[in-house]
């Protein structure tokens, strides 16, 4: 591994709250920004639970190489700055996050403008304020420029039949096209290769693995299921928060509950963010190659896989309505695996106790370790009918290499 900084803690102790209110930095609060702003753009693809964290990663790495450049013990993501002595990194972030944002999401000018004007504000005015806006203009230029056509909501066609076919994704009710398939063909912002972390294909629809997918998910999954238990029915629910807020609420508390400095903040979103883009990048790679149905799709088909022991039900209906995109692997569980490897290998431990909130449920949940967490994520996706097991167990893997990639080969110290 490239020197990931650990950070010494008593593990049984440590407590991550996702819930209330929480003291802000430049980084947190420009975070909040991002995703706020990201979900209410009409940039391709920003609003969705992929596309908004993959927006929210050029902030943070341009946020973080405008404060790397100030702090200097890290080595920078792909490009390298300089700056004065003394410079503000306050302002860095604050101008590198406002630079990357006006030009991802130029239809939020104005309330951008607001919250730039705003967070500057409260800066003393002098050169050390004026060497961290021009540091962050310059990653913010940097990151723009490296990330030039790298098929950011890029026009990408994607065909589909009109009728079912066994083990082909179609569309599902309430779905009227396939979202962002174009995530899939993104160049990724920590490998070369889209592909490079693609998952085993899908059960053949003749094993026993199948038959098991197909039973469990129909039984848990189903609207009117009388196997489901009401805490189950909560786990379900619990989990169909937007994606890129829940976890954007728990990264902002954990740098608070640790009291990370502004550059540390800043390091830890960078990795968090990149792996988040990145696994979602991979997992919509694999989602449109391997192109397999949702449960809605294949049970209320059975009978056309060619499998005996799985019995169509017509009428079967999932939870809550089902995502627009192939079934394989679970997005969910790619960004809770990257996400739990990031925070493993960030602060030294698995067994890091964590409590998240749910604006869905009003409910909050609490974990003793990473894998508890992440079992539950698995278990959520099959409880709303959305996933099959072999799904979230090969979406959790392929999240967790990402992780391992990124903090193998980026965000190191100085040597």
């Amino acid at each position: 591994m490239n020197g990931v900084k650990r950070i010494a803690i008593v593990a049984t102790f440590s407590l991550l709250i996702a819930t209330g209110t929480t003291a802000q930095n430049a980084v947190t609060q420009w975070n909040s920004i991002a995703i706020s702003e990201a979900r209410s753009s009409a940039a391709p693809g920003s609003a969705t639970p992929g596309g908004a964290g993959v927006y929210v990663a050029y902030v943070q790495l341009a946020v973080y190489n405008a404060v790397n450049a100030i702090d200097g013990r890290f080595e920078p993501y792909k490009y390298s700055l300089t700056a004065p002595a003394g410079a503000s990194e306050d302002a860095a972030a604050i101008e590198a996050a406002y630079r990357t944002l006006r030009h991802l999401l130029p239809d939020r000018a104005m309330s951008l403008d607001a919250a730039y004007s705003s967070a500057l504000a409260a800066i003393p005015d002098g050169p050390d304020k004026t060497d961290g806006q021009d540091v962050g203009l310059a990653s913010a230029n940097a990151l723009i420029a490296l990330r030039a056509g790298d098929g950011l909501g890029a026009n990408v066609p994607y065909s589909f039949p009109s009728s079912p076919v066994p083990g082909v994704w179609i569309l599902t009710p309430g779905a009227t096209a396939p979202q962002t398939p174009w995530l899939g063909q993104m160049r990724p912002f920590t490998f070369d290769d889209p592909a490079q972390f693609l998952p085993e294909p899908p059960p053949s629809l003749f094993s026993q693995t199948w038959v098991d997918d197909y039973n469990q998910v129909k039984a848990l999954g189903a609207i009117n299921s009388t196997v489901r238990t009401p805490k189950q029915t909560e786990i379900a629910l619990f989990w169909t928060e937007h994606t890129t807020a829940q976890y954007g609420r728990l990264l902002r508390r954990t740098a608070t509950d640790f009291n990370l400095s502004l550059a540390d903040t800043a390091r830890l979103f960078a990795m968090a963010y990149a792996a988040h883009a990145d696994s979602l990048i991979g997992c919509y790679n694999a989602k449109y190659i391997y192109s397999f149905w949702r449960p809605v799709t294949a049970i209320r088909n059975g009978g056309i896989d060619g499998n005996p022991d799985t019995i169509a039900d017509p009428h079967w209906a999932p939870l809550t309505g089902t995502p627009p995109h192939p079934e394989y692997p679970s997005a969910h569980s790619c960004l809770t695996g990257s996400l739990a490897e990031i925070f493993k290998i960030y602060f030294g431990t698995p067994n890091l106790r964590i409590s998240i909130d749910s604006t869905v449920t009003g409910t909050t949940h609490e974990y003793k370790n990473l894998h508890e967490w992440q079992t539950e994520v698995e278990l959520a996706r099959i409880y709303v009918g959305f996933h099959y097991h072999s799904s979230v167990v090969q979406g959790g893997l392929l999240g967790r290499k990402v992780a391992h990639s990124v903090m193998h080969n980026y965000f190191g110290p100085v040597h």
